[in-house]
């Protein structure tokens, strides 16, 4: 913990280049986002999702999702198109897969409107100052003067942390690579808050441990005990997560990609934070505001 102040410029050094271009070109929206159009067909014979997805995209068709119904027809979700080029995307999809039945073609809207949006920002604050005041009431019993209300408002910075990272890589791949970003990816973020905090907890909780057995020891002495006793488990526990992202990431296709890519860095981040950062900025603030 004595080079905390390192751990905090490294951070910084992640997250600005990326919070540079999320304010300046900002995310690059998919059709989740933006709406587009929806197209239905049925094929004679079965063809994966991940081949009528490269045959669709050959014809010049940005495609932002395909889903298999249950009566074997197939949802295609693409940018807004034109009514001739949908002709000619059947007409060529009729010459590589056979007959095609087009069973729907509408226009619809984002997915994810502007008040979805704002509602998933006002849950996400909320549920922020639900964990700030669950760990503060959970750590009530810690030995005074630390207060159990910085436990809290650290987590918290922590996951603002991770989730700042993988927004601002997204936002860079968006500028660079044209990666957009869909549901998936709404959901990825989600699944890397609840995972930071556990994390978190995990050090967190060994550190109210250490503090009632090593009363009158310093607050940074009790943090390295803790870190050192936890580190092998969270490691542990985030490899096995890495493992199986790295495995999907590798052979799971193109349609979960960046969903699972978004995940592994989020994980990552979530490890590094949950020591470096939420540890590191309790073990700070002890040291300045604590006696």
């Amino acid at each position: 913990m004595r080079f905390k102040v390192l751990y905090f410029v490294f951070s910084l050094l992640i997250i600005l280049p990326g919070l540079y271009y999320l304010l300046t070109s900002g995310l690059k929206l998919g059709i989740d986002f933006t709406g587009g159009a929806l197209i239905e067909y049925k094929f004679n014979k079965n063809i994966s999702i991940e081949e009528l997805k490269q045959a669709i995209t050959k014809d010049g068709v940005e495609v932002g999702g395909i889903s298999l119904t249950d009566s074997k027809t197939y949802i295609i979700r693409t940018k807004p198109i034109e009514q001739a080029k949908i002709n000619s995307l059947k007409v060529n999809l009729s010459s590589k897969f056979g007959n095609v039945e087009e069973r729907r073609v509408e226009n619809v809207g984002p997915v994810i409107g502007s008040e979805l949006k704002q509602k998933a920002t006002l849950a996400l604050i909320l549920s922020s100052l639900a964990i700030v005041l669950y760990i503060a009431f959970s750590f009530r019993k810690i030995p005074k003067p630390e207060s159990s209300l910085r436990f809290g408002i650290a987590a918290v910075v922590a996951l603002i942390h991770d989730i700042l990272v993988v927004v601002g890589i997204f936002a860079i791949l968006g500028k660079y690579w044209g990666v957009e970003i869909d549901t998936l990816f709404v959901t990825a973020l989600l699944t890397i808050v609840g995972f930071s905090v556990h994390d978190t907890i995990v050090v967190f909780d060994r550190i109210r441990e250490n503090l009632t057995k090593n009363i009158g020891k310093k607050f940074i002495d009790v943090a390295n005990i803790s870190v050192v006793q936890t580190l092998g488990r969270s490691l542990n526990t985030s490899l096995t997560v890495i493992f199986v992202l790295l495995a999907l990431l590798l052979f799971g296709g193109e349609t979960i990609k960046w969903f699972v890519f978004a995940l592994l860095v989020g994980i990552i981040s979530g490890t590094y934070s949950s020591i470096f950062n939420a540890t590191a900025l309790l073990v700070w603030w002890e040291e300045k505001l604590g006696h």
